[in-house]
């Protein structure tokens, strides 16, 4: 991968799993669940982003929430999870997730800087709006753009464009950042500088699209964009 970015202006942030710890609800309900809590939060979020997917394809949107909840009952149903209050607790949390430790300095930093900073991502208005505010992250952004606006979710063009609309910079000034490769890649495809956030050690999709580069950790990025 490339790793020097240049004319950047603008810095946009997909939320879950690069910002937030999507896992964060699960871990902390664990010991109600037992020894399969860690692959139900994976099957979680796997029928999460699937479900976007498929949606997108069927035409038959439903917003981020709605998705996120029906994930969640497929996931229950396939550990054989009976706890008649978890839904709604777990449903809860995902309001109020943990922001992952790097996330706050890094767009502090980068706001300091003068970047435009933005959240691009699937997550309804409210979901998005909860989650800043409980996380601390509110203070270091300017835009917080859920893909509702477009009616379909990620990686369709509409949702990229989204980004130019809302910060007024064209696509090849904004540095998109990312820990899913599919949503990297898109965005690389789209026309954005990419930065990928390894967090989970993924490799790159066999799909179209290159990231200029891949960092361990957001921390990395303030430097990267010097």
């Amino acid at each position: 991968m490339e790793t020097r970015f240049s004319g950047i202006a603008a810095c946009v942030f997909d939320a879950y799993g690069t910002l937030f710890n999507v896992h964060a609800p699960v871990a902390s309900v664990a010991a109600r669940i037992g020894p399969d809590a860690d692959a139900l939060s994976r099957l979680w979020r796997q029928k999460q982003l699937e479900y976007t997917w498929l949606r997108s394809l069927m035409r038959a949107h439903a917003d981020f929430w709605q998705v996120t909840g029906e994930a969640l009952d497929y996931a229950l149903a396939a550990y054989a999870v009976d706890d008649a209050g978890l839904k709604a607790d777990l449903m809860d949390l995902y309001l109020r997730l943990d922001a992952y430790p790097d996330a706050v300095e890094a767009l502090r930093q980068l706001k300091a800087r003068g970047f435009v900073t933005g959240i691009l991502s699937n997550g309804s208005p409210d979901m998005l709006q909860a989650a800043v505010s409980s996380s601390g992250l509110a203070a270091h952004l300017d835009h917080v753009i859920s893909i509702e606006e477009a009616g379909i979710f990620k990686p369709d063009p509409k949702v990229y464009e989204l980004a130019v609309d809302h910060t007024g910079v064209a696509a090849d000034a904004i540095c998109f950042v990312s820990a899913n490769t599919w949503d990297a890649q898109a965005a690389a495809h789209f026309g954005f500088q990419v930065a990928r956030v390894d967090r989970f050690g993924l490799k790159d999709e066999r799909i179209p699209g290159t990231p200029k580069a891949l960092i361990k950790s957001l921390a990395e990025l303030p430097t990267a964009l010097s």
